[in-house]
């Protein structure tokens, strides 16, 4: 089969690799789409390696039809071969085929097109662990995600408004603040007019502090932020964009119980990714069938294009899901 490769010099190139083996549990997934996150630009530098036994190609969430099904598959799961799935994979999808743990599958959404739902797996586990699991999200919760034209965000903003949340996001423009109107965020914030942690000590000052921020930029900004959370917030850390490093007040942290999270959905064990898709399927899927729930599609390439792909996301051209398409 083919598949997009790493080369020595990072470039990505579509080239021949050798066909995925079944192991046990595992069915093989004809891939239709798969789209892109920031965890396939940073294994491109070499960063952050596939789990072990994982291929060595990128691609965490995909959509396709299932091909064959391994014995133990077909003994412990409902799947049949030829139905439409969408699959988490710790790597792996940019390529023709993978060999996916039927845990691993969910159905695709009624009404969802193979594009559109292989923008689901990752963004949607990773919003249901970050908002629910690690956050504790209910409905009157103030929710803080930054980068609010990234894919997460596409996603993470309407799941949370979806379950009564109040939302404030942050945007590098006006003109970014416009094209994200529709995902309906309570407070927009231009950083480049504005300063986040003033404009958080004014949501604070009218009685709505952030209960719960999600926050792919750490930076300076983190520490900044803080001594406006309400108290017990809980500051969840899942990339650092605009640096490692933060100043932080400890004494804020105790006197207000905040909690600083460290959160990355690719190492949690199979076991625990399993049970994140099987409450999506429980919990979003219906919401997603309705509409009320939808990932952004920002622009799909051939998978052939997928250097040009991720130059979208480095320079952050997008506004939504990537997605690369290997079948139509």
């Amino acid at each position: 089969m083919k598949a997009v490769v790493i080369t020595k010099n990072k470039d990505l190139l579509w080239t021949d690799v050798p066909d995925p083996v079944l192991s046990d549990g595992e069915v093989l997934v004809e891939i239709h789409a798969a789209a892109l996150n920031r965890a396939d630009l940073m294994q491109r530098e070499g960063i952050y390696p596939p789990p072990p036994g994982c291929p060595d190609w990128p691609g965490l969430e995909i959509a396709g039809v299932i091909r064959e099904m391994s014995p133990e598959a077909k003994k412990e799961s409902q799947w049949q071969i030829g139905d439409k799935v969408c699959a988490l994979l710790g790597g792996g999808g940019y390529a023709q085929y993978a060999a996916v743990h039927h845990t691993m599958l969910m159905p695709v959404p009624k009404g969802l097109s193979m594009v559109e739902a292989a923008a689901l797996p990752e963004a949607f586990a990773t919003a249901y662990l970050n908002l629910f699991m690690e956050g504790g999200a209910k409905a009157g919760d103030v929710l803080l995600m930054h980068a609010g034209a990234s894919g997460l965000a596409s996603v993470i903003i309407p799941m949370a408004k979806a379950f009564g949340l109040r939302v404030i996001t942050t945007v590098l423009s006006a003109e970014i603040a416009k094209s994200i109107a529709h995902l309906n965020a309570d407070v927009v914030i231009d950083t480049s007019v504005d300063n986040v942690a003033q404009r958080l000590k004014a949501e604070e000052e009218k009685g709505c502090p952030v209960n719960i921020a999600i926050d792919c930029l750490g930076g300076e900004m983190a520490g900044e932020c803080l001594p406006y959370v309400a108290y017990g917030c809980r500051w969840i850390i899942i990339a650092t964009l605009a640096g490692d490093i933060s100043a932080i007040n400890l004494r804020t942290m105790f006197m207000k119980n905040i909690r600083l999270i460290g959160s990355t959905l690719r190492s949690k064990p199979q076991n625990v990714k399993a049970h994140i898709l099987a409450c999506l399927v429980k919990e979003i899927w219906p919401k997603v069938e309705t509409g009320e729930i939808r990932p952004t599609i920002f622009k799909t390439l051939p998978v052939t294009e997928a250097q040009a792909a991720h130059s979208l996301l480095e320079k952050g051209k997008n506004i939504g899901k990537v997605v690369l398409v290997i079948r139509d």
